[in-house]
């Protein structure tokens, strides 16, 4: 049964990020608002900066799908429907932004054409290659995830004792690795994101089996240690350059509440909200994520300074263009490309 309240979630989460690319943060945003987003925002600028944690909710989110989905899937079948989700969406987004970069009358910088093709393999962070997508640093930590799931627990089949195993070895493995300081392993274990991938797949777990005590363990130890990843990267002391001022109490209520809310969705406590517009928003969420940031700088700089329109209603207007934006991707690309990549990807010929 589709869970159709984790979809509403993801799009939260996404307009979190969003929040915070537009109003949470200084940088080349600033250049698009004529000035620093502070002073567009004097009220909520200090809570945009909180958006940057819908990131970690993603990859709790993340978790719990992907121990969904590769339950009783063989290897061909979750690969084909992973590289099926993540490519026709994130190839469009990067030819939009190189595109629309490149255009004389657009400010920003665009990457080199080599790179702009590297950036279609999604091998770009690990080979040092400049980003077209701000955000495809995220999709690095996703495909690192999905091949340590697909190896560890879909490749000799999903079953509840693998996957408990799973968790503890990555877990452990994680924070050995943290503490070792081991840069080959610390790329690939990724230390800083293991809680909350974890914590997705126990309350996968939990969904299953709300009794299972292990699964619930797993929850706990993975909202522990993610609070305190959280804390140590994205606070800032008040006096600190830059403006994301992010207290401690803060940081952690939103780690809490993204942990709070997939649990609930585990529980069934959220199944009243099984609205078909939440299906829609869920489809949205990935194309929407991919090219609100880049192509957003370039909307606000034509709303606010081009057009004179307010802070407030620039943001509001920029967030519904790319909304839109995101669902001609959903319905011209995605939904007819995704399940033809599926179908090629996952015939017998090729496994």
């Amino acid at each position: 049964t589709r869970l159709r309240a984790l979809d509403g979630l993801r799009l939260v989460a996404a307009l979190m990020v969003a929040a915070y690319h537009y109003g949470g943060r200084d940088g080349e945003v600033g250049q698009a608002w004529g000035g620093s987003p502070r002073h567009q925002f004097p009220a909520l600028h200090s809570l945009f900066a909180y958006g940057c944690l819908g990131v970690q909710i993603f990859f709790v989110i993340s978790g719990f799908v992907i121990c969904m989905s590769g339950w009783d899937r063989p290897l061909r079948s979750f690969f084909a429907s992973r590289a099926a989700r993540l490519l026709p969406a994130y190839w469009v987004a990067i030819v939009l932004v190189t595109a629309v970069f490149a255009l004389p009358t657009v400010v920003y910088r665009a990457v080199s054409p080599s790179d702009a093709l590297v950036n279609l393999t999604m091998l770009q962070q690990p080979l040092g290659v400049d980003r077209v997508l701000g955000v495809c640093w995220t999709l690095w930590c996703e495909v690192r995830f999905y091949a340590l799931f697909a190896l560890c627990v879909v490749l000799p089949g999903a079953n509840r004792r693998r996957v408990v195993l799973f968790c503890a070895c990555w877990t452990l493995a994680s924070a050995i690795v943290q503490g070792a300081g081991t840069p080959l392993l610390d790329v690939v274990l990724m230390p800083e994101y293991t809680p909350y991938f974890v914590g997705g797949i126990g309350l996968y777990l939990v969904h299953r089996d709300r009794r299972d005590a292990i699964a619930w363990g797993i929850v706990a130890v993975s909202w522990l240690l993610g609070q305190h990843y959280a804390v140590q990267r994205l606070w800032h002391a008040p006096d600190a350059p830059g403006f994301s001022y992010r207290s401690s109490f803060g940081i952690v209520l939103v780690v809490t509440l993204g942990f709070l809310a997939v649990a609930a969705i585990a529980l069934g406590l959220l199944g009243w909200a099984d609205w078909r517009p939440l299906t829609v928003a869920g489809a949205l969420t990935y194309p929407f994520y991919l090219v609100h940031e880049h192509l957003g700088w370039v909307v606000i700089h034509v709303l606010h300074q081009g057009l004179g329109i307010p802070s407030y209603g620039t943001f509001m207007l920029t967030v519904a263009a790319m909304l839109t934006l995101a669902w001609l991707i959903n319905r011209y690309v995605e939904e007819w490309l995704t399940p033809r990549l599926r179908g090629v990807l996952s015939r017998p010929g090729l496994g």
